[in-house]
């Protein structure tokens, strides 16, 4: 583990300022990076711990407020009535800002001294799993890490054909970690996106567990200890492996 300082800054993006966590470690060098997309509830305290969870590794992590243009500030916990109000707020998102916000984010960290603008990945949590499945698309995100992503096969933010018919335009290699016993999203679906993957020749491992929706987050009923530190380790080797070429 690094020493590691973090800190709110402002990603710019036109004229928006994006609010956005961001973790690093402390001295010299020059680092691979990661964006942390959010669930529906924010860059609240989980959001922030998994950031430095990832900086203490040796990346240099952000995770900006993708309802920065609807909700700024908006941080909330997991009890049903801010769950309404997460959904609301995901509702109210399109694909090509959500991009458009996440380049911004990549412009922002390959303009870092410290970030090595050829090494920058991905991961994202329940809607931000969905996001960051949407943003492997963007030509700079070498490895994603999709948490219980939903919708991605039946659906895309604002509208338009499902992020699934996206997955030919995936550009580096893309890790998806599901709960078998989510009622949020069926297992079939699931299925359906390995087995896209599989037909464009993406790079890509799926992982299913004996889990709830949000078993990573220690914050949440669905917590399952066992498998977030599994998924931590198949995480932590993607972004060795992808981003810093360790592990073969």
């Amino acid at each position: 583990m690094v020493e590691i300082q973090a800190g709110w800054v402002k990603v710019p993006n036109g004229a928006l300022q994006i609010d956005s966590y961001l973790a690093e470690p402390k001295g010299e060098g020059v680092f691979p990076a990661v964006i942390v997309i959010q669930e529906i509830f924010g860059v609240n305290s989980h959001i922030r711990d998994v950031t430095e969870r990832i900086a203490k590794e040796g990346y240099v992590a952000i995770a900006p407020a993708i309802y920065q243009r609807t909700a700024p500030g908006f941080e909330v916990g997991y009890s049903q009535e801010e769950t309404i109000l997460g959904r609301k707020y995901k509702d109210l998102t399109k694909a090509d800002e959500l991009l458009s916000d996440i380049q911004a984010a990549i412009t922002y960290l390959q303009a870092k001294p410290n970030v090595n603008e050829n090494a920058i990945g991905s991961i994202g949590f329940c809607f931000g799993g969905h996001v960051v499945y949407l943003a492997a698309t963007l030509p700079a995100i070498k490895a994603t890490a999709s948490f219980y992503g939903g919708g991605i096969a039946t659906m895309t933010p604002g509208g338009g054909p499902p992020t699934i018919t996206h997955t030919q335009d995936i550009q580096g290699t893309i890790y998806l970690f599901f709960g078998v016993q989510d009622s949020l999203i069926p297992n079939d679906q699931a299925d359906q996106i390995e087995a896209e993957l599989q037909k464009h020749g993406i790079p890509h491992k799926v992982f299913r567990y004996f889990a709830g929706h949000g078993f990573f987050c220690d914050q949440r009923a669905d917590y399952n200890p066992d498998a977030a530190a599994d998924a931590w380790e198949q995480v932590k080797q993607l972004f060795q492996r992808e981003l810093r070429g360790e592990l073969g």
